[in-house]
Formats: structure tokens, sequence, C-alpha cells
């Protein structure tokens, strides 16, 4: 059966997907608010996201940037438990650690369009849902595209 993208909610509703301890330990990546980045003068991208008490999802679990570049990512742990997030970026990844209620940024850079996710590494939490994604609109860098011709678009 297929859902159409109106009835998405209550499909992942009817499935036990949108919600901790139901058919899965936690929420399926995907499944989450959607959140926009802001972009400064100085050409960084923003955006913040929490973590929620007692609910093991990244809030929003999907972030829209507009092209891909510089981001500075805050991330906020509202709940009771320590996570961390391990965070792509161009060359090797990042991580940060989240204790109990605490704040922390970070710098990183993703030139590439695409859709990158992102989770916490510590004990099950990725299973348990606490995963989310970065989308990196645009178009591909310069320095990375190949020597064609120009390829239909849709």
């Amino acid at each position: 059966m297929t859902a159409t993208a109106d009835d998405r909610a209550q499909e992942l509703h009817a499935a036990g997907l949108d919600g901790q301890n139901r058919t899965t330990l936690g929420r399926m990546l995907g499944t989450g608010n959607v959140g926009y980045a802001e972009e400064g003068e100085d050409g960084v991208m923003r955006a913040t996201v929490r973590i929620p008490e007692d609910q093991l999802i990244f809030d929003p679990s999907i972030i829209v940037f507009p092209h891909g570049g510089d981001i500075e990512l805050t991330l906020i742990n509202d709940d009771k438990n320590t996570h961390c997030a391990l965070l792509p970026h161009n060359g090797d990844p990042k991580i940060i650690w989240l204790v109990n209620h605490s704040k922390g940024t970070a710098r990183l850079n993703l030139d590439g369009p695409g859709a990158y996710w992102y989770g916490s590494t510590t004990g099950n939490d990725e299973g348990r849902g606490l995963t989310a994604a970065l989308v990196m609109g645009g178009e591909v860098p310069d320095s990375a595209k190949l020597d064609r011709p120009a390829q239909p678009r849709p």
C-alpha cells in the first residue's frame, strides 16, 4: 500500500513509526519535523536542533539548507540522559558530546548538495531513533563538476 503525501502522517501513526516504543524502539529517520536553516550576512547557514526530554529524537529531524557551504549547527540536549552527535563534515566527521541539559555548537562544511545523516552513537541511541538528516540544496561546486556537456534537468 502506498501513502500519498497528505495521509503520510496517518500512515506513519498506523504503522507505529511516529513515536517511541511502538513498532520500533524509536522513530524512523525522516518521520519528524522539518526545519529550515537561515543564512547570515557572513554566508554561514545556521540552524538549531533540540533533543526533547524522553523522546529520543532530534527536533527538527530534517533540516533543509538552501545550498552547500559552511553551516553552524547548535544542538541543545533537554533530555535527562547524555547523548552525542556524530556529524558529517568535509574531511573527518565531527563529534559533539551533549551531557544532559547542555548546549553545543558545531561548525561544519558540507559543500555538495545531497542528504547527510547524523546520529548519537552512544548506547543504542541510533537504534532507538536518535538520528536526523541535513539536506543541502543547490548545485555541485564547479571544482567537482565533470567536464562534459550539460545534462537535461527535470
